[in-house]
């Protein structure tokens, strides 16, 4: 890839009801709830985490405890903002160069008590090198939405039907 060639950024977004401070600390703190399972980087994953400070990991680890790197937390701005290094090469197979390793920015604008705007942004594609435009034309697609999508589903508040025996009235409530 030319030096002066730029690969445009991939932007996803979703509005989720709740506020920004919930939806900062669902995303970072339980990325398992909400990750897809086809997105992995190693065999029957157990977790995913983010360590919640600048330069912690963002990780996933296996059932047999075996861990594996998806990058480095480069920003932790709770409730607006988290920036992390996307360590995955044109294969998808992980990389262990934050050089090589294009970014993700995920930042949270609240839209009311009870409202926030969550954008995912993945830039500087270009680090990829020669694999860039192929990783962008993969990324692109609908699979961020559809992670953005399982996000806002996990962190939906859940409402419980009136004749539920969950309500506190036994199932006897009245229309």
């Amino acid at each position: 890839m030319d030096a002066h060639e730029s690969v445009p950024p991939v932007r996803k977004s979703v509005d989720v009801p709740v506020s920004a401070e919930r939806a900062f600390a669902a995303f970072t703190g339980r990325p398992t709830d909400w990750w897809p399972e086809s997105h992995v980087l190693v065999a029957a994953r157990e977790a995913v985490v983010f360590e919640p400070r600048v330069g912690g990991r963002w990780y996933e680890r296996a059932a047999d405890g075996s861990e594996r790197d998806w990058g480095r937390v480069l920003t932790w701005e709770p409730p607006r903002r988290i920036a992390l290094s996307w360590r995955v090469d044109g294969d998808f197979r992980p990389i262990d160069d934050d050089e090589r390793a294009s970014r993700v920015v995920v930042t949270f604008t609240s839209r009311g008590p009870e409202s926030t705007s969550v954008e995912l942004a993945h830039v500087e594609l270009d680090r990829h090198g020669p694999a860039a435009r192929g990783i962008r034309a993969a990324i692109e697609g609908p699979s961020p939405g559809e992670t953005l999508a399982r996000f806002a589903a996990a962190v939906a508040p859940r409402t419980t039907p009136r004749n539920s025996p969950h309500n506190g009235l036994g199932g006897t409530a009245d229309a």
